[in-house]
């Protein structure tokens, strides 16, 4: 069983999924961030791949892919160095990247890799659904990878049931139609939307992602689906001058978002 159904199986609620990018915010804080990440309570980890040119990103991780493409981090560097975790993780780990990475490896090659190192799921937010289903579904299914699609406000009702359908593993709620970002709270429009999703009643888990970055927005998120993504508020947390070892920054950082202090 896939990791990912494993979770959605023994956990019905209120799962975590941190993103991290990979290479920040040192070029070898990568495989220790995960490590920290499951010890102190993170369901699933989202594993972003720095690109150059990443579009539907805010500004917190377009920084840290600028930062970590500066430290060196490649797609091939992050392989080598995710060869033994599985040794000490096994919570789901998913790769979130661009396309344009993913292609210049060759896509057999990068899911074979992924497949190696017991990568669950990839997901590729600028691979339209269609063509994803026409040219590379059939290599996901023959690696047992998953990939979980994106829908938004704005997607209509027939494309939701269709992009559910071809979504596996999860369906990844876009919370806001614009960039990556830590929010407050969330808006009486967002509310209505996941609702909305809600009453489809969709047959595959859904988490909710973008603006997700305290107690009070994951508690909400929450109250419309399995679980929440947040990756802004936790870039934030661990990129910022502090004294405390990035163990405790993690650890700081997972209490508040579960516990309301």
């Amino acid at each position: 069983m896939n990791r990912i159904d494993h979770l959605f199986k023994n956990k019905t609620g209120e799962i975590l999924s941190i993103y991290i990018t990979a290479g920040y915010p040192g070029l070898n804080d990568t495989s220790a961030l995960i490590k920290s990440l499951a010890r102190h309570g993170a369901d699933m980890i989202e594993i972003g791949i720095p690109f150059s040119d990443p579009l539907a990103d805010g500004p917190v991780i377009q920084k840290s892919s600028q930062v970590a493409l500066g430290n060196g981090m490649s797609l091939r560097l992050l392989f080598n160095q995710l060869e033994e975790i599985r040794h000490v993780v096994d919570i789901p780990l998913v790769m979130m990247g661009y396309l344009n990475p993913v292609l210049k490896m060759g896509m057999e090659t990068f899911l074979e890799n992924c497949q190696s190192i017991g990568i669950d799921g990839v997901i590729i937010p600028d691979l339209p659904p269609r063509e994803y289903a026409s040219l590379y579904r059939e290599q996901f299914q023959s690696f047992g990878i998953y990939h979980p699609l994106l829908i938004t406000p704005h997607t209509e009702v027939e494309r939701i049931d269709w992009i559910a359908g071809l979504s596996t593993g999860f369906i990844y709620l876009v919370a806001d139609s614009a960039t990556t970002g830590s929010k407050s709270s969330l808006g009486p429009h967002q509310l209505e939307y996941f609702q909305r999703i809600q009453k489809m009643n969709l047959s595959i888990p859904s988490l909710i992602g973008f603006g997700i970055s305290n107690h009070e927005t994951f508690s909400a998120a929450c109250g419309f689906a399995h679980g929440a993504i947040i990756g802004s508020a936790f870039i934030n947390a661990i990129g910022q001058e502090q004294r405390e070892t990035l163990d405790n920054r993690v650890a700081q950082f997972i209490k508040g978002i579960k516990v309301e202090e």
